[in-house]
């Protein structure tokens, strides 16, 4: 994305003003009249909330799962609006969607991350929205790709949409996870570090896939300077037609926004400053001595590439990686340091060695046809 672009803060989307982090809450579906009205009454209490969510369309997995109620769960929106005060929010994914929620003064819309993660279906849309007065939240693809995230949010933003944001909801998991959608939180981080302005939100509903979870993902993300929380809430969840486990009912959702701790993300105080930075100046020098110490590593990586270069020696010495896990494994744990990531450390150290191994075997053209490399 083009930091040139014209990205609006979110506390400016609306009047009055938003205030930070912006809470967004709702069932994942608009089930009926009734329902979406007595939710939105409910949440419409807690003064930390400010923009009602509901799913009027439904991307289901299966064709014969609750799909939505489609268009007439926009007349719900309009009234939970003029009955509450509160914003609407819903998702699209076709470029009518975008046409019907405009017509029916939907304030927000987000991007699925089934959709997401198909080029053209954006496309589509970012060409629907293209001089309407939108505000549009990109949730990220279900496969953890950052280029296609941005992809997408280069789409709408090159259509000049100016109230635009991301939502971080998670990623399928491939392997058995507590969670519905695994965080990788580093993601979250290299998205705000390339793109300070982007208003991102988190969605640990999606994330945690049960309601246990929530709070635990909300802090985390709040502690990492989320810009706000999109949490599914449904007055009756034991019912709910979609979700049913990771929705809350509105008391929960008031107990749990009443014990979460909403940190400052601007740093004021001279003497806080002052000392922080302390703090980050030993950071820089420690770090610095780790590149050093790691580029003399590899130094003499490379000395003992050649030298079983020289000898016909396989690269890898199974009993000597053994030891090296072993021992720095202990030597970390009585440092304080977790095992999980001595265990990443080193095998990221081990793995950059072995291929500077690699290059030297590669390059020395008397051992080439002999060496095997394990």
């Amino acid at each position: 994305m083009n930091t040139s672009f014209d990205i609006l803060p979110i506390e400016k989307w609306f009047e009055p003003f938003l205030e930070k982090p912006v809470i967004i809450a709702g069932p994942c579906s608009a089930e009926s009249e009734a329902q979406v009205l007595s939710t939105a009454h409910e949440i419409s209490k807690n003064k930390k909330v400010s923009i009602f969510r509901s799913g009027i369309w439904k991307p289901r997995t299966r064709p014969k799962s609750f799909e939505g109620v489609g268009e007439k769960g926009l007349a719900w929106l309009q009234k939970v609006k003029k009955e509450t005060g509160l914003l609407t929010a819903t998702e699209v994914a076709t470029p009518k969607h975008i046409e019907l929620c405009i017509k029916n003064e939907i304030d927000v819309l987000w991007i699925g991350a089934r959709t997401c993660s198909n080029p053209f279906s954006v496309q589509e849309l970012a060409n629907a929205a293209e001089g309407a007065d939108l505000a549009i939240f990109i949730k990220n693809p279900i496969n953890p790709d950052l280029e296609l995230w941005i992809g997408a949010i280069e789409r709408f933003a090159a259509k000049g949409i100016k109230k635009i944001g991301a939502i971080h909801r998670g990623f399928f998991p491939f392997e058995k996870t507590p969670f519905r959608n695994i965080p990788k939180w580093e993601i979250f981080i290299e998205l705000k570090r390339r793109f300070p302005n982007l208003p991102i939100l988190n969605d640990p509903s999606h994330i945690s896939g049960s309601k246990k979870y929530i709070k635990e993902i909300s802090q985390k993300a709040l502690d990492l300077a989320a810009d706000g929380l999109m949490i599914e809430t449904h007055f009756n969840p034991e019912q709910a037609l979609s979700d049913k486990e990771q929705q809350i009912k509105p008391k929960e959702l008031s107990d749990l926004l009443s014990k979460l701790t909403f940190r400052k993300s601007d740093i004021q105080s001279i003497d806080f400053t002052n000392q922080l930075e302390q703090f980050r100046e030993q950071i820089d020098s420690i770090d610095l001595q780790m590149l050093e110490l790691l580029s003399q590593r590899m130094k003499i990586v490379e000395n003992i590439g050649k030298y079983k270069c020289e000898n016909d020696v396989t690269i890898l010495q199974l009993r000597r990686w053994e030891k090296i896990i072993s021992s720095r494994m202990e030597t970390g744990k009585n440092l304080g340091l977790s095992e999980e990531f001595i265990l990443k450390l080193l095998q990221l150290v081990h793995k950059e060695s072995i291929q500077k191994q690699v290059e030297i075997m590669k390059n020395d053209n008397f051992n080439k046809s002999k060496i095997k490399i394990y």
